[in-house]
């Protein structure tokens, strides 16, 4: 057999690699400026039925009646959809990769967990009638007091209001998700000194320019197509397949454009309850978000608050860093468990800390719940540490740059979650930015590199 020369191919590969540091038309470009893109809102079928969701008007409350006779008697209203006509009333978001309990109805059962939690959904020939008859549905609610604040949630003196018995979610026994590395506490007491601060952030709404929707179309032979927008077209499908109790191949699930996601069309919330509708009339159904749904009921980045202390030495060196985070899961699971997760590997960031202790509490509340936005479960606790950062290199007087390269992590480091840090470039990155920015750096942090420790790297 021939030789084959593995230099030539990593050669002809490397040149290839043209890409960084031009500019490159998107692949899509063309088609977004003269508006050739086709979105899912550009189907149009013959027949086509639209769906709107009566919402609750409350926080927290139970459902005394519901009465959709109102409705009904709305010219243009085919059909009015109940938890009842659900065959499998409960999201599934997260039991493909193991995660539960399944803790979300599809449509309201015996109360609302908060504001604008879908209850039954209307179906007429018009988006006008199919709204008439959404507001005609009488609700008659009994109020439960509503906790929004996580702390508050999580030793509220109320009972749970979650059916599986905590306002948290349980990781493998504990109250939190959590990472332990070294002894903290003594730590603190080596440490010259401790500081500690807190940060906060709010729910971010993704605000996409195209809402969020789908159409379901019935084809004639027991299959259903499904033009969606979402972001994830095979976890839709799957948990599609699992809520309507059918065959996965009988659903064909086409996604185009998006118009915008960034995360927050990855929850199956539309696409099960339209096909449904296009089963039980056999006829084409659009559920799409107004813009006000979007900014209520579309899943947000959740709302973090973070408590760090450090234990610190006066040349800069962070021995010791102790996390406490409460993630605003809002009223049910969707992604918040898995982002709490991630937030907890994630600490105590890019720094080699000898002893870390971490408590990460994915906290239930009756707000929207929270899901998936880009970086979700890092990027709110980036921002925290980093601004813990600059507050250390302020309180002792160090450079922040300086103060950063000093904990940087090497490659071969441990970090707190038991990982080996490999292809680490962070103080690189650093050195970079201290040239770029006009910062001179001592000879010996210049000389630095990512390289493990054990080759003489400091």
């Amino acid at each position: 057999m021939e030789k084959i020369d593995k230099h030539y191919f990593v050669k002809e590969r490397s040149e290839q690699l043209n890409v960084v540091g031009t500019t490159v038309q998107r692949a899509d470009g063309r088609g977004h400026v003269t508006g050739r893109t086709q979105f899912y809102e550009d189907m149009n079928l013959p027949g086509m039925l639209h769906l709107k969701m009566v919402r609750s008007t409350r926080h927290h409350a139970l459902i005394r009646k519901l009465d959709v006779t109102p409705a009904m008697a709305v010219s243009g209203v085919v059909r009015v959809i109940t938890s009842k006509d659900v065959p499998n009333n409960w999201y599934t978001i997260l039991k493909l990769i193991g995660v539960g309990p399944d803790d979300e109805p599809v449509l309201a059962e015996d109360r609302v967990l908060f504001m604008g939690e879908q209850i039954c959904a209307v179906i007429a020939e018009t988006p006008q009638a199919a709204a008439e008859g959404a507001r005609r549905v009488q609700v008659d609610y009994e109020d439960l007091p509503a906790v929004l604040d996580v702390e508050e949630s999580l030793h509220t003196k109320h009972a749970s209001f979650k059916k599986h018995g905590t306002n948290y979610f349980v990781y493998e026994g504990h109250d939190c998700r959590r990472i332990r590395f070294g002894d903290v506490e003594k730590g603190f007491q080596a440490a010259d000194r401790i500081i500690e601060h807190s940060y906060e952030s709010a729910p971010i709404e993704h605000a996409p320019l195209e809402t969020t929707g789908c159409i379901a179309k019935p084809e004639g032979n027991g299959r259903f197509t499904i033009y969606s927008n979402t972001q994830a077209l095979y976890f839709t499908l799957d948990n599609m397949a699992l809520i309507l109790g059918v065959p996965f191949n009988k659903l064909r699930l086409i996604g185009g454009t998006v118009g915008g996601g960034f995360g927050g069309k990855v929850d199956v919330i539309v696409e099960p309850i339209a096909t449904l509708a296009a089963m039980l009339t056999n006829r084409p159904v659009k559920y799409a978000y107004t813009r006000a749904e979007e900014m209520q009921v579309s899943s947000p980045r959740a709302a973090e608050r973070i408590y760090i202390k450090d234990g610190v030495m006066n040349d800069g060196r962070i021995i010791a860093r102790q996390i406490r985070l409460y993630v605003d899961a809002g009223a049910y699971c969707r992604h918040s468990t898995y982002g709490t997760t991630k937030a907890a590997a994630h600490f105590p960031g890019p720094y080699t800390i000898p002893n870390v202790h971490v408590d990460a509490y994915c906290v239930y509340t009756n707000r929207t719940p929270s899901s998936a936005m880009r970086g979700f479960g890092v990027t709110i606790g980036d921002f925290a540490l980093e601004s813990q950062m600059d507050q250390i290199a302020s309180d002792l007087g160090i450079d922040p740059i300086e103060l950063r390269l000093l904990n940087a992590y090497r490659d071969g480091d441990m970090k707190a979650h038991r990982k080996i840090v490999e292809g680490a470039a962070l103080v690189e990155v650093l050195q970079a930015a201290a040239h770029q920015s006009g910062a001179v750096l001592r000879p010996e942090l210049q000389a630095l590199t990512s390289l493990s420790r054990e080759n003489g790297n400091g």
